[in-house]
């Protein structure tokens, strides 16, 4: 066989090099695109700037819109990947924490896990907001399966690919009242200095009226509670509420659905190894809230890690909303989402 001449090796390198130059131009042409198109998008008032609105839901603009145009038309799915969807502000980070912990129980001990040193969103990435939020963007096809992502798209603007290849999603929501007040303090945190507060009651004229990040909420919730009943063997509905009232039951079920039910093993064992209640113990937010990565850390030069976690409570509306704000919403959500909550 002849020996190959080092410049045939020069010549291929060149040859990678400019396709990666392309590659990236074409996703910065993309993106340029994008911005093009949200320039011309309905805008509304919002909580932190203005809302735009795209495919019958409101997004702040340069907080993943351009992401999930991104998703839609490039991002492959696979068969093994597990997708984590909410609405924000409705147990994301907890649940995160849980299917990582489910997924790679066999994988770490209890004193060299990701989670004691890595907060829960960075250990299952946001697609839109965070892997394909702006260029140079994450080559995810690189990623080992099986692949955890996080997205708070809406079911009617999921890529196709995630609706065709038969991934796992698990979706999580919780009661409109605790969400409001929830994003109402973490958009606070958000919101530029200059601006004078936003009232909660201007929050809660925007959530009713359906202008909130990735809302109107409830149609959200219809769209995979919908998904969940034709679906459930790759839709898995799941409350916050029942999560925080029966987390050990949920957390088997979780499990179960993910392909990674706990074994006879691991169950028999539970005396001495107690295998769900660890997940649980290192999952709850008290544990989880009082890591060093969780208190000073931070996603961004704007998000630090201590804002998403709050209380982690049921029912803190009830210290926040007047009855007839609850009443309002309690309608709203009865209108909508009747026998779902």
């Amino acid at each position: 066989m002849a020996a190959s001449h080092p410049s045939q090796y020069s010549s291929l390198s060149k040859i990678n090099e400019e396709e990666r130059d392309e590659t990236v131009k074409k996703v910065e042409r993309s993106y340029e695109r994008y911005r093009e198109l949200i320039s011309t998008l309905p805008k509304e008032k919002g909580w932190v700037s203005d809302l735009c609105l795209y495919e019958g839901f409101w997004y702040e603009r340069l907080a993943g819109l351009e992401g999930i145009m991104f998703a839609q038309e490039h991002f492959q799915a696979r068969p093994t990947d597990v997708f984590l969807i909410s609405t924000p502000k409705s147990g994301t980070t907890w649940l995160k924490a849980l299917i990582f912990a489910i997924m790679k129980r066999t994988c770490y001990t209890n004193s060299t896990h990701p989670l004691l040193t890595t907060n829960p969103h960075d250990c299952i990435p946001f697609l839109e907001l965070r892997l394909f939020r702006k260029p140079p963007i994450a080559d995810v096809e690189k990623l080992p399966s099986p692949r955890l992502f996080a997205v708070h798209i809406p079911y009617t603007s999921l890529p196709k690919s995630i609706l065709c290849s038969g991934c796992k999603i698990v979706y999580v929501c919780r009661d409109s009242k605790d969400v409001l007040i929830s994003m109402w303090f973490y958009m606070a945190k958000m919101r530029s200095k200059e601006l004078p507060p936003l009232s909660l009651e201007e929050a809660f004229k925007l959530f009713s009226k359906g202008l909130s990040w990735y809302g109107p909420f409830w149609d959200h919730v219809l769209g995979y509670w919908n998904a969940s009943l034709e679906c459930p063997q790759r839709f898995f509905f799941l409350r916050y509420e029942e999560l925080k009232k029966e987390t050990s039951t949920n957390v088997r079920r979780l499990a179960e659905f993910l392909g990674q039910p706990f074994s006879m093993e691991e169950e028999r064992e539970r005396e001495r190894e107690r295998v769900v209640e660890e997940i649980i113990e290192l999952c709850s937010f008290k544990r989880l809230s009082n890591l060093e990565v969780n208190k000073n850390g931070s996603r961004d030069a704007v998000i630090k890690n201590d804002t998403l976690f709050r209380k982690g409570e049921v029912g803190d509306w009830s210290n926040h909303l007047t009855s007839q704000m609850a009443e309002s919403l309690d309608q709203i959500t009865d209108e909508k989402l009747h026998g779902i909550f």
